[in-house]
């Protein structure tokens, strides 16, 4: 066994092998930047402390840093004196769920977080000297660790201050919604980054108007090199469009952008600026933002503009398809940026658009309806899909109404009998991108500035990314519980697939359970349901240990239907080839690194050895706090140290930084700093729209 030894009070410190073929390797160098050494909270024998709770807040501590939960397991109390001799800590996956006899009678069991670790700290008491010791510590685990960003979510970290307790009751007396608690919580702890400025810096950047405050804002942003921005501007300098994407999204586009959606049907503030929003399906089949833009006009020019430059930040990279709603300028658009890129108009919306113009049909007949929903999802086959499509002029006759002529000259983009040819990720809608517009008008008011509106939208953001980061948590730790623990199949699937994924697999996996199959030649086989007559055709290659269903279930949705799993198993293929496992559906989706236009790699946290001492520091001030506050004396104390370490502080600052320039914006004339801003500017013009001009800022 081989290990790693530091100096921590004279002690040795074994680090066990093989820890970091899980990940889970301590790194036990000095981090840079002033950082203190992770040595310092490695526990190791003999170590003292004064009580058990010592012993639980210190190994608890530890575990945070390292990445995993804590739990307090059997102590031994004195039978003389009722005084606690040891305790054994342990990791929040120790041990194993027992068989609860009820599992029969449960449609759906509870899904498995323990592992079986053994990862402890054990502590007894020496009565000589009347302190704890460790006299027992293993460090391995047997599952992965938190990833930095996640490691609040073990149970064991989430504890709560009696100052914070005492905001939480008088928030729930004043009747105040517990989402906009939350959000003020986290605005005090530093939990969103860039949630909104402080009053003073806010009304100073709105003297400049609107260009100044947007570059502003957009300058502090670019703290992180991958964060990329554009916009144009009009004549009167005024902004047109603006589009912005944050390192986050580019690195989420990386991960999950082969199917994104865009509309633009929410105006957000009085001057009609409509929003725009580039999001997708996550892994968890969760709604994922890779960018916005802000857009003054949806003419063919500004649209080729925004989907230039959405390509632009992604670093050229083109989705597979991209669903919109019905805009002719936008089609044009994506036409000549896109190419290759599938274009799918939102059904959902074509269902409202009937409504409106052929709402007579709808209520003369309702099997108009039934007609009108067959061609939009049921047809395979283009030869049926024109015959109903037929049909459904004649005996309605509409065989001259202008509204069908015209969708259907863009059935291509909207009926399934060609959707069907490409990957769609099971999405058929922009409802994606509309829901993100709903949620953002709740926070919108009508006179809101766009420094405002960027503040909301970070909070919007911020909010889907903690959704995405339970879910990852939910996923790490909870296994689903199989209903066939002997399918070697379907434990594959449950180890590989989130926990969405895993439920639409196990479907189709029940499924086939019930189907039949019969082999016309080698290599061709027909599957039908047992309940259901319809055949499906299915070529298998043993050899290259590949199948083809006519259902295009997994050419469309990315996992494999039901009739290709029964030709896997007639060929006595037990477990999913690695070549139908896409990894956007998997739990290790985000591994790996992704780039940005420049070819660098994407920074997620730019601002990591900040929050790591800002996170430290607030326990210790949270707590010296809640002692101050039970006296005057002690408060009256307290707040003249804090009052002499802020000038200490801003004493020390200004020596760190003293010979660096800074911007004085506080004493610049409007129309000086205005000069300044256009200096940076450099504008072109736009062909084919009068008035539009674009701008870059010159870096």
């Amino acid at each position: 066994m081989s290990s790693v030894s530091g100096n921590m009070n004279g002690a040795t410190i074994p680090i066990v092998e093989g820890v970091e073929k899980l990940g889970n390797n301590i790194d036990v160098n000095i981090v840079q930047n002033g950082e203190e050494s992770v040595v310092d909270y490695i526990p190791h024998l003999e170590m003292e402390f004064e009580s058990e709770a010592a012993a639980y807040e210190f190994y608890n501590k530890y575990s945070r840093r390292i990445g995993f939960g804590i739990r307090r397991e059997y102590g031994n109390k004195s039978k003389k004196d009722g005084i606690l001799t040891s305790r054994r800590f342990t990791c929040f996956k120790e041990g194993k769920r027992g068989v609860d006899k009820r599992d029969h009678l449960t449609k759906e069991g509870r899904v498995e977080t323990r592992t079986g670790c053994d990862a402890r700290m054990v502590i007894s008491l020496d009565r000589k000297i009347g302190k704890y010791k460790v006299v027992d510590f293993v460090a391995q685990h047997n599952h992965l660790l938190e990833p930095p960003g996640y490691f609040h979510t073990p149970r064991s970290h989430r504890q709560i201050s009696e100052s914070r307790a005492c905001q939480v009751v008088a928030a729930d007396e004043s009747r105040l919604k517990r989402k906009d608690f939350q959000e003020y919580v986290f605005k005090q702890d530093g939990g969103i980054d860039d949630v909104g400025y402080l009053q003073t810096r806010r009304m100073r950047s709105l003297m400049y108007g609107e260009v100044g405050a947007l570059l502003m804002h957009f300058k502090r942003q670019s703290e992180n090199p991958s964060f990329y921005y554009d916009f144009q501007m009009d004549v009167e300098e005024k902004i047109t469009n603006v589009f912005w994407a944050d390192a986050q999204m580019i690195n989420d586009y990386g991960c999950s952008g082969d199917v994104i959606t865009f509309d633009t049907t929410y105006m957000t503030n009085k001057d009609y600026r409509p929003l725009g929003v580039f999001v997708g399906l996550n892994n968890h089949k969760q709604m994922v933002v890779f960018g916005a833009t802000l857009l003054y006009d949806e003419t063919i020019p500004s649209f080729q503009w925004l989907f230039e430059t959405f390509l632009k930040a992604m670093g050229g990279e083109k989705p597979k398809t991209l669903l919109t709603d019905q805009d002719e300028a936008m089609a044009k658009a994506i036409s000549v940026v896109m190419p290759q890129t599938f274009h799918g108009l939102c059904t959902w919306r074509i269902r409202e658009n009937a409504q409106t113009h052929v709402n007579h049909l709808y209520q003369k007949s309702s099997k108009f309806c039934s007609d009108f929903e067959a061609c939009i999802d049921l047809h395979e086959e283009e030869g049926e899909f024109l015959n109903s499509w037929n049909v459904l002029l004649v005996e309605h006759n509409v065989s001259e109404d202008s509204w069908l002529r015209m969708i259907f000259q863009l059935k291509e983009k909207w009926a399934w009998v060609y959707v069907r040819k490409h990957f769609t990720a099971g999405m058929r809608s922009t409802q994606l991108s509309e829901s993100f517009n709903a949620e953002l008008k709740n926070y919108l008011k009508s006179d809101l500035n766009l420094v405002q509106f960027f503040s909301h939208f970070g909070r919007i953001v911020h909010g889907i990314r903690n959704n995405e980061s339970e879910a990852d948590y939910e996923s790490r730790h909870k296994l689903p519980k199989l209903k066939m623990k002997r399918a070697p199949m379907l434990v594959q699937a449950g180890n590989i697939y989130t926990p969405k994924t895993f439920e639409e697999f196990q479907e189709e996996y029940e499924e086939y359970l019930g189907t039949c199959v019969k082999n016309l030649k080698e290599g061709l086989y027909v599957v039908t349901n047992y309940d259901n007559n319809k055949e499906r055709m299915v070529i298998g290659n043993l050899m290259d240990q590949k199948v083809a269903c006519d259902c295009r279930k997994f050419e469309t949705h990315g996992i494999l239907c039901s009739h290709a799993l029964k030709v896997l198993d007639v060929m006595n293929i037990k477990l999913i080839p690695q070549h139908y496992i896409l990894k956007r559906w998997t739990r290790d989706a985000r591994l790996g690194s992704n780039h940005d236009l420049k070819g660098q790699h994407i920074e997620l946290d730019t601002k990591a050895h900040f929050m790591r001492r800002y996170n430290d520091l607030c326990p210790q001030m949270i707590k010296l706090i809640n002692k101050a506050s039970k006296s005057h004396e002690t408060y009256t104390f307290l707040s003249k140290v804090f009052e002499e370490s802020d000038k200490i502080i801003d004493d020390m600052l200004a020596k760190k930084f003293v010979g660096v320039e800074s911007l004085e914006m506080s004493h610049v004339s409007i129309p000086v700093a205005m000069e300044k801003i256009d200096n940076n500017v450099h504008t072109l013009d736009v062909g084919g729209e009068q008035g539009i001009k674009k701008a870059r800022l010159l870096k």
